[in-house]
């Protein structure tokens, strides 16, 4: 059984910290490209960053460089989102995504809340 699950959201002040972790079981983490999306009320989900299988190439959204950094512990089975100077306009769900293209498979996390406020 395919399962990605979220942790690590939560409250935070404006310029705080968070680290996000997605745990993967059920299907070869090692192959997949995994993402962070975000999306806020009212919004559609947009990709906030993406790292590929072997963890050398990074992408990340205008919005997010030099604050966001994503990462993955392939011998963990987990993706990280390190989000500092965070914003109010950070605050959104994320989720996880694990995107192998050539065989057309996508999976989802149920998603994290982030909250900034102060």
């Amino acid at each position: 059984q395919v399962q990605l699950v979220e942790s690590g959201g939560g409250l935070v002040q404006p310029g705080g910290s968070l680290r996000l972790s997605c745990a993967a079981s059920g299907f070869t983490f090692s192959s997949y490209a995994m993402s962070w999306y975000r999306q806020a009320p009212g919004k559609e989900r947009e990709l906030v960053a993406r790292i590929i299988s072997g963890g050398s190439i990074t992408n990340y959204a205008d919005s997010v460089k030099g604050r966001f950094t994503i990462s993955r512990d392939n011998a963990k089975n987990t993706a990280y989102l390190q989000m500092n100077s965070l914003k109010p306009e950070d605050t959104a769900v994320y989720y996880c995504n694990a995107l192998r293209e050539l065989f057309g498979r996508s999976y989802w996390g149920q998603g994290t809340q982030v909250t900034v406020s102060s």
